[in-house]
């Protein structure tokens, strides 16, 4: 019998801080989980202090040959940047240390590919990842077919026919009139709930916020839920009644994260579209995270890229177990629900969701009057 054992990569991690915070350290602190998630293990880390990130190499020449000496000293296999590279970048990193490149991107990518498990999620997968390598052929250089297995080289492949452009762009068309006939599918679904006048609530959150263990308490579901990022993938929804008399159909969404690449929202449009058409949001913040404010942020600018952010929110702090805080429900000046603290692995404070989203439900929603005097006190020094 001959063993067959995975070789898994070594990675260092690479970052340019450019702000002086310390924003480049937690967001470095993320992508060694992305990089855990998609099976490498990291080895050593590096944080360049620039005005900027270099426009040919990402960072200095003298952080490349601290690079290669790290690389040399560490048995490093390859290194992660922490920011989307150019395939200029790619290149000349990939000819100076003569390892494999790689950036945020293809590494949520990836991880994106290993988790797809539905027809449609394997669609949205490899659409994401040949548009993201049609506009770095030149950039791949000799590692152009990356033959061998790891990070970057599972979904559609990396065979040597996809380096034609041509071949690249008949691919992604096709793969779009399927999509297309997803969407066709998702709106007749649509339609059906807003006839039988059905209300609609979306969870969306940062990727490990537990918004697949809260949807799996409302729904009692058995959707994949574990601790680390992107664990679940693809979309699911189901019905559930939040009090006696209100049934509402909850949907799962995908995690968002930093840097979330664009492609992938545009693949995933039909699939966030769930969010944009509902009628309500569950923003779930994982309230232990120190940095839950940036989180918040990032989950509201992607909510503004796909015309989801006129939809009502609810915000929902989740993981107060970890700090042993009790469960709330707070509400606006208008007397509707604003914000809700509970744990959705203990199950504290899940009836004041329940409470929340059934008040929500049966409260018709008032058109805005703009008020002249409101409209000037934001001006008010």
């Amino acid at each position: 019998m001959i063993s067959m054992d995975e070789i898994k990569e070594r990675v260092i991690l690479v970052a340019v801080d450019t702000d002086g915070s310390d924003q480049a350290e937690r967001s470095l602190d993320e992508l060694g989980e992305l990089a855990k998630t998609a099976g490498a293990e990291v080895v050593g880390r590096m944080i360049q202090p620039r005005e900027n990130i270099h426009p040919g190499t990402y960072i200095g020449k003298g952080k490349i040959l601290e690079l290669k000496e790290l690389l040399w000293e560490t048995h490093g296999t390859g290194i992660i940047c922490d920011d989307e590279l150019t395939s200029v970048q790619m290149g000349n990193l990939e000819a100076e240390l003569d390892c494999k490149i790689m950036d945020r991107t293809l590494l949520i990518l990836d991880i994106f590919a290993a988790r797809a498990v539905s027809g449609e999620g394997k669609i949205q997968v490899e659409l994401a990842q040949l548009k993201y390598r049609a506009s770095r052929l030149a950039g791949l250089g000799k590692s152009l077919s990356r033959l061998g297995g790891g990070i970057g080289t599972r979904g559609p492949g990396e065979k040597k026919l996809e380096t034609d452009r041509r071949l690249i762009r008949t691919r992604i068309s096709a793969l779009k009139q399927e999509l297309s006939q997803v969407e066709k599918h998702r709106e007749l679904i649509r339609s059906s709930r807003a006839r039988g006048n059905m209300k609609t609530a979306a969870i969306v959150g940062y990727t490990n916020a537990g918004k697949s263990t809260l949807f799996n308490r409302l729904t009692r579901g058995e959707v994949y839920a574990a601790d680390q990022l992107f664990a679940t993938l693809d979309p699911t929804a189901r019905r559930c009644f939040v009090d006696e008399n209100t049934e509402v159909v909850l949907s799962d969404t995908v995690g968002f994260i930093r840097g979330l690449p664009h492609q992938l929202i545009e693949a995933f449009k039909s699939t966030l579209d769930e969010a944009a058409q509902a009628d309500l949001l569950l923003h779930v913040v994982d309230s232990s995270s120190p940095a839950r404010e940036e989180q918040i942020a990032e989950v509201n600018k992607v909510l503004k890229e796909i015309g989801a952010d006129k939809v009502s929110q609810l915000m929902v702090y989740n993981k107060i177990d970890k700090e042993s805080n009790d469960p709330f429900l707070t509400f606006d000046d208008k007397g509707r629900p604003k914000a809700v603290a509970l744990s959705a692995v203990t199950g504290a404070g899940i009836d004041l969701l329940r409470q929340a989203i059934a008040k929500i439900a049966n409260t018709e929603e008032e058109p805005e009057e703009e008020d002249d005097e409101d409209w000037l006190k934001e001006f008010e020094p």
